[in-house]
This record gives structure tokens, C-alpha cells and sequence, in this order.
């Protein structure tokens, strides 16, 4: 459980940070080129799920957004409670990541009504969604829970 805590402190106290940065030092919608035709720097704030899902949904139901994310929360929770005891380190670091990852964006829901996005990736006029660190790290803990189910783990 320490673990779990440890990594979801340190996700969420990173995602704050840099995105306070964002905010302070970006012009919403305004590309600051990192590497051209590749990655760029560009605050969009995100009312939606991910990907931008829901993002047309009027002002006043935006807290149905913030309900689901509470719901998948909750389902994480549980799912937590059943892998732990037999998961060891890679699972205690794949929730800690999630669970770090999805506080900051329910952080950013709270203040602004909106996950603050800026790491935009594109290759000509195709482009990624823009996503932030908390996303980050929700994705690469997803893809290590996917690996800890997908492997069974070896006798100790």
C-alpha cells in the first residue's frame, strides 16, 4: 500500500506542477514548437473524457464528465482490492500510477472545469489528442496492470 501511495503522491504532485507551469507560461491554443513537425507545447483545457469524448456536452452536464470519472475511480478501487494481495511491486507501481494520474485530472476538474492538456504530438496535419502527464501516467500504469494479467507471475 505504501508503494501504491508513494507513486500516486509523486504522479499527482509532477502533473500539478507542470501543469501550473502550462498555465503560467502557455497562450491557450497557441503551438510553442518543440520539435517541429513532431511535438509541440499547446494548452488546451479539455471539459471531456479522454481523447476529448464528451467534450461538446453543455456546461451544465459537465459534471456527469466528472461522475464517470469518480465511477472509474471507484471500479479501479475494487479491482485494486482483488490484485494486491498477489500482484507484488509491478501492481502496487501500475495502481500508484493510475491512481496519481487520475487525482490530477479530477484536480484540474475541481478548479477549472476542465483537464488542462498541453503535450501535443502530430505528424504533418495528423494529430494526436493533446494529453498531460496525468494521462501519461494512467497510461503506462493501465499497460503494466494489462501485463500483470496477461503474465502470470512466477511462484516465489
Amino acid at each position: 500500500m505504501r508503494l501504491i501511495l508513494s507513486f500516486g503522491i509523486a504522479v499527482l504532485l509532477v502533473d500539478q506542477v507542470v501543469k501550473f507551469l502550462a498555465l503560467a507560461h502557455l497562450t491557450p491554443g497557441l503551438p510553442l514548437h518543440v520539435v517541429d513537425g513532431f511535438f509541440a507545447l499547446t494548452l488546451i483545457l479539455n471539459p471531456g473524457l479522454a481523447f476529448g469524448l464528451l467534450s461538446a456536452l453543455p456546461p451544465g452536464w459537465r459534471w456527469l464528465v466528472a461522475l464517470l470519472s469518480l465511477t472509474a475511480l471507484g471500479v479501479l478501487l475494487k479491482l485494486s482490492a482483488r490484485l494486491l494481495p498477489a500482484g507484488g511491486r509491478p501492481t502496487a507501481v501500475a495502481l500508484g500510477l493510475i491512481f496519481g494520474g487520475a487525482v490530477g485530472n479530477l484536480v484540474d476538474r475541481y478548479r477549472f472545469g476542465a483537464v488542462v492538456d498541453f503535450i501535443d504530438l502530430y505528424w504533418n496535419s495528423y494529430h494526436w489528442p493533446a494529453f498531460n502527464v496525468a494521462d501519461s501516467a494512467i497510461s503506462v500504469g493501465v499497460g503494466l496492470l494489462a501485463l500483470r494479467l496477461l503474465i502470470p507471475s512466477r511462484p516465489a
